[in-house]
């Protein structure tokens, strides 16, 4: 499967964004996805999961209450909703699918596979 993220930008403080990962496959709703992100000079990490049914997800702490991942299986898209940004958010943005269908969601990025290419996102103080 191919994985195309997109909707990063430059943005102040305080602003939101919306991210979208256009997957394509039949099977793409048997997979649970994944955001990850990575800073200049820093690991790749985790940011948010959802379930392939969408009814489970999961966020870093860094993120909860105020990003939100969802999907839609008929468009074959996931989506992260990105609120009240602020400088440390500051990343290239990827998204990912699970390594094997209808599993739980996962933090490690060991478990994903077919990495998108990523979106930049800068927040400015």
């Amino acid at each position: 499967v191919q994985l195309q993220a997109s909707g990063g930008g430059s943005v102040q403080d305080g602003d939101s964004l919306r991210l979208s990962c256009a997957g394509s496959g039949r099977t793409f709703s048997r997979y649970a996805m994944g955001w990850f992100r990575q800073a200049p000079g820093k690991e790749r990490d985790f940011v948010a999961a959802i379930s392939w049914s969408g009814f489970t997800t999961d966020y870093a702490d860094s993120v909860e209450g105020r990003f939100n991942v969802s999907r839609d299986n008929a468009k074959d898209t996931v989506y992260l909703q990105m609120n009240s940004l602020k400088p440390e958010d500051t990343a290239v943005y990827y998204c990912a699918r699970r390594l094997l269908k209808l599993v739980p969601i996962s933090r490690n990025p060991g478990d994903f596979d077919s990495w998108g290419q990523g979106t930049l996102v800068t927040v400015s103080s």
